[in-house]
């Protein structure tokens, strides 16, 4: 009897690790795509240090100074977080043709700038008063000393790892620095390491929430329209109360968020959205399936996508903004800005909207390669890790907790590939015998990869960033003379 071949028999985690591969290449596109911003990285950093030995050598107009630097790595910062991130909101509706490219950057900088300004404030809050404790910011004097530390670390270490072809979070990168400045300047009791634990916490819980419920997504939306019998008319009778209850949902978020929530109008804004949704997907489905002829995930998927499109720009934004203006409304000083660890929304504006020219100006590039054949993900399991992305960032922003985006969205990839090899394994178990046993090895080290390289990033980042965060501090500290 001929041995069988594993790739015909290899299925049990097939899907699992096809999408995984994609998230290989989507990472490698990101790489390259961010070597303009990482060139540009290089040039703030050489500007950062001709600025210390000019503070160091003649120690005139130090405040001012260091004002400087720190809008210039601020707005570095921006632009590498629009750059890199746009992939994870924009990608799956532009590799659908669910949206062009050029309106589809529009529409997520516009959508950033959204969730930046009405959402942001909380993780900027938590960035730049709930690691160092506000009051030794200011009692100091040197706040915005350290908070400058805090960021040209995270940039050092944001452009060595591009450079060396490692993927890294900013998130993870300015926690990390604003931890190690803040002990640098203050010793370890300046810092709340509580508050560190807590968001050290959500890096790994939030990757976990986002897999469960990209699980049930996938599960209920190949049961209920990818494998019926009559995919469109199953397509026009789920999926606009699906895309209506995301709408719904995300304006009761809205109001509460706005405190527009009295007196019923929450839920009477919610219930208008909830309607717009469903009326709005209806009219595409069925328009979607005229036009092709034919019901295939891609196309019925396409309003959808285009909503959670949106909604993940607009998380992203939420989330992200923290990590330029958290530090930010520090360096421009507690009296211009309401106190220290209060951040105004001016700061969250000017944040947004660099991260939203980043996108402009150097997201195509990436959308292009991950929005390709090659990286994609298939539509349906786009839509699922997208939306399951966006709720728990957005629920993680609520709460004041600055997190990854890619590494929930490959936590969103791990639960909709393992429900999906669940319900392979489940419908053909009693017919396909076993993988050989290398077959199996292969694969289990192709997850466990993927796994260590998102422990590796939690890992390493931190007592790096801190580490060079902490040494940038000590040196302004000694420069300035404070």
């Amino acid at each position: 009897m001929a041995e069988p071949r594993p790739g015909r028999r290899g299925g049990r985690f097939r899907i699992l690790d096809k999408d995984l591969g994609r998230i290989t290449h989507a990472e490698a596109a990101q790489l390259h795509a961010m070597r303009p911003v990482w060139r540009l990285g290089l040039m703030v950093l050489a500007f950062v240090a001709l600025i210390l030995l000019a503070v160091g050598l003649s120690g005139a107009g130090a405040a001012y100074v260091w004002l400087g630097a720190g809008l210039i790595v601020a707005a570095w910062l921006g632009l590498a977080i629009g750059s890199n991130d746009v992939a994870n909101s924009l990608g799956p509706a532009v590799g659908a043709g669910a949206i062009g490219l050029v309106p589809g950057l529009v529409l997520v900088a516009l959508a950033e700038v959204a969730g930046a300004v009405l959402a942001g404030g909380a993780v900027a809050q938590r960035l730049a008063g709930g690691i160092v404790d506000p009051a030794v910011l200011e009692a100091s004097g040197t706040g915005a000393l350290v908070m400058l530390a805090a960021l040209t670390g995270a940039a050092c270490w944001i452009t060595l790892a591009t450079g060396i072809g490692l993927p890294v979070s900013t998130s993870h990168s300015i926690v990390g620095g604003i931890a190690g400045a803040g002990t640098a300047a203050y010793g370890f009791s300046g810092v709340d390491w509580g508050s560190i634990g807590r968001i050290a916490l959500t890096w790994v819980a939030a990757p976990v929430l986002a897999g469960l419920l990209a699980g049930a997504l996938v599960i209920l939306l190949r049961r209920k329209v990818l494998e019926a019998p009559d995919r469109a008319r199953a397509a026009r009778l789920w999926l606009p109360g699906l895309v209506g209850l995301m709408c719904g949902l995300f304006t009761i978020y809205l109001t509460r968020l706005l405190d527009l929530d009295r007196g019923g109008a929450g839920l009477a804004l919610a219930a208008l959205a909830g309607g717009i949704g469903w009326i709005t997907t209806r009219r595409g489905v069925t328009a979607e399936v005229a036009r092709g002829g034919k019901a295939g995930a891609k196309t019925l998927l396409r309003p959808a996508l285009l909503v959670s499109l949106l909604i993940m720009g607009f998380a992203h934004g939420a989330n992200d903004v923290g990590n330029v203006a958290g530090p930010l409304s520090v360096i421009l000083g507690g009296a211009r800005t309401g106190g220290y660890g209060m951040v105004p929304g001016a700061v969250l504006l000017a944040a947004g909207m660099t991260i939203a020219l980043g996108t402009m100006l150097f997201g195509a590039r990436l959308v292009s390669m991950v929005g390709s054949g090659i990286t994609r993900l298939n539509a349906g399991r786009a839509f699922c890790v997208t939306l399951a992305t966006a709720i728990v960032v957005i629920a993680a922003s609520g709460s004041g907790l600055p997190v990854s985006t890619t590494h929930v969205a490959v936590g969103g990839v791990f639960g909709v590939g393992f429900a999906r090899e669940w319900q392979d394994r489940r419908r053909r178990e009693a017919a396909r015998p076993d993988l050989p046993e290398e077959e199996q090895s292969r694969r289990r080290l192709i997850r466990r990869s993927h796994v260590a390289t998102i422990l590796a990033a939690w890992a390493v980042t931190l007592p790096v960033t801190a580490l060079l965060g902490g040494s940038a501090s000590w040196l302004m500290l000694l420069l300035s003379g404070a």
